[in-house]
């Protein structure tokens, strides 16, 4: 048997070591990490912004008739920001009986009325779907 050293082909394998290896990932992991954080920290801000610019809620609601509800709509929001707030109904089936989206003026950081929703049929509930600002 020949004992002589066998050596790889000369420019087939990489040089690299596996420390070298160990490192570049180390370094792409990292880069990754920072890229998440930064994506969650900008998603969470952008989410915290957009939803304190203006807030509302419907404390109390009454049906008048068969053709209307009454319903109380408090917002809170940025002093000169308007906005739109939409309300809805549904019947005893749960069916949406009525909807509209309810103007929120600039003047002020509050607001609050007394509004009626038309319905087409006895509405049971007032839910708040959201309130949206006005560029």
């Amino acid at each position: 048997m020949d004992q002589s050293t066998t050596s790889l082909p000369e420019g087939r394998y990489s040089r690299r070591t596996d420390q070298e290896a160990d490192r570049r990932l180390r370094t792409a992991a990292i880069v990754c990490g920072v890229l998440f954080l930064g994506l969650v920290g900008w998603l969470g801000t952008s989410y915290l912004l957009r939803e304190t610019a203006i807030n509302g809620s419907v404390p109390t609601f009454q049906a008048v008739s068969d053709s209307e509800l009454q319903l109380q709509l408090s917002v809170s929001k940025r002093e000169g920001t308007a906005g739109v707030c939409t309300v809805r109904s549904q019947g005893e089936d749960g069916g949406v009986v009525g909807q509209y989206d309810f103007p929120v003026p600039a003047e002020g950081d509050r607001y609050s009325a007394v509004v009626t929703l038309r319905t087409t049929a006895r509405g049971t509930t007032a839910q708040l779907l959201g309130c949206t600002p006005r560029g």
